[in-house]
């Protein structure tokens, strides 16, 4: 258990145990309040670059699954890999129990060369960087030090999406899905709701495509960086298709009407943030992992605003007023919860029906 230490950019340092792969890191240090779901939550390929802080204190208890396929996709991961840089808890349970684990998550790391941090006040680290907002750090292994890495400047869609066309189910809606760094996930829910996915690449000219709905992924990263995606979104609307977006789709789908994004102090990375549907006093809860947010000032006219994030007030999703255009800047399909709004797939599935079938779409 050899001494290991993470390094904020403002000079801030914690000393703990190193567990996982044995290295040194860096990238952007951002923190979850999550109590489970670590083998989903290190797979989201959102977290590219990211250094994560886990603030519950217990983790590594269930180990880690097998990774079994079903419809192409491994059954209880995000990805095909562990995307954070480097994994920050507070105590590592060394000793793992769950019917499904076939290994632990020190080995897991160590597979995917990923450091692990244990032996740390993580909750001081949160309420250091909720002052402080996000910042860069790295994690320094017995004195090997690396310098501080910015992951923004980096291209992170384009190191997380897939590289050709792949198809998955055999359902009745074809549903053409842009990869900005998807959670296998969003493919099984819609899967289920009668969709076969042809999941394309980030820059995809998918215009020449056939398809009854368009959905665009989350993904890591600037959105302004993804300038061929939100191209291509833009002239997408104008074939009248189903479209939705979820995370990072959702603020491409803003920059394409002509919004702008900003970056969030700190982001949302963690289960049970609260939302408000917009007009209403129905309020949901939710798990979310994104660092920028549409600035709803610069919105057109005939965009609206869909859902509201209750702890800061910012945009969490958006909805044209006359055609079958909505995003969630939230995850409705998070693996390990909150579940509270999996009915937006029914949503964007019923628009796909009536579109199909030739009804005039009449806002949700």
């Amino acid at each position: 258990m050899t001494d290991i230490k993470i390094i904020l950019e403002d000079g801030a340092e914690y000393h703990g145990k190193s567990f996982g792969y044995q290295g040194s890191t860096a990238g952007e240090v951002v923190f979850s309040t999550a109590m489970t779901g670590y083998p989903e939550t290190l797979t989201d390929p959102s977290y590219k670059g990211q250094i994560l802080v886990m603030t519950y204190p217990l983790v590594g208890n269930y180990g880690v699954p097998c990774d079994d396929k079903e419809n192409g996709m491994p059954k209880f991961f995000e990805s095909d890999s562990i995307h954070v840089s480097a994994l920050v808890v507070t105590d590592y349970t060394h000793n793992y129990s769950h019917w499904a684990a076939i290994k632990s998550l020190d080995e897991w790391m160590k597979e995917n060369r990923v450091p692990g941090v244990y032996g740390i006040d993580t909750r001081a680290i949160a309420r250091h960087l909720r002052e402080k907002g996000a910042m860069l750090g790295k994690v320094v292994y017995l004195n090997q030090d690396v310098p501080f890495y910015n992951p923004y400047d980096d291209h992170l869609v384009d190191m997380v999406s897939c590289r050709e066309k792949i198809a998955y189910g055999n359902g009745a809606h074809r549903i053409l899905l842009v990869d900005c760094g998807v959670k296998f996930n969003i493919i099984r829910s819609l899967i289920e709701n009668d969709a076969t996915v042809i999941r394309v690449p980030w820059d995809y000219d998918f215009l020449g495509e056939e398809y009854d709905g368009l959905f665009i992924s989350n993904g890591p990263g600037d959105p302004r960086k993804c300038d061929v995606t939100i191209r291509n979104i833009a002239k997408a609307f104008e074939r009248n298709e189903p479209m939705m977006g979820i995370c990072l789709g959702n603020q491409m789908m803003g920059l394409a009407v002509g919004a702008d994004t900003f970056k969030l102090k700190y982001g949302h990375h963690s289960h049970n943030q609260p939302i408000r549907l917009a007009k209403s006093n129905t309020a949901f809860i939710t798990a979310q992992n994104h660092g920028f947010a549409i600035n709803m000032d610069t919105l057109p006219a005939d965009w609206e605003e869909f859902y509201i994030n209750l702890n800061d007030g910012t945009n969490e999703g958006i909805r044209h007023k006359t055609k079958p255009f909505f995003s969630a800047q939230f995850h409705p399909e998070a693996s390990a919860g909150a579940t509270d709004t999996e009915y937006m797939f029914d949503l964007f599935i019923e628009e796909v029906k009536k579109y199909k079938a030739g009804s005039k779409y009449e806002g949700n």
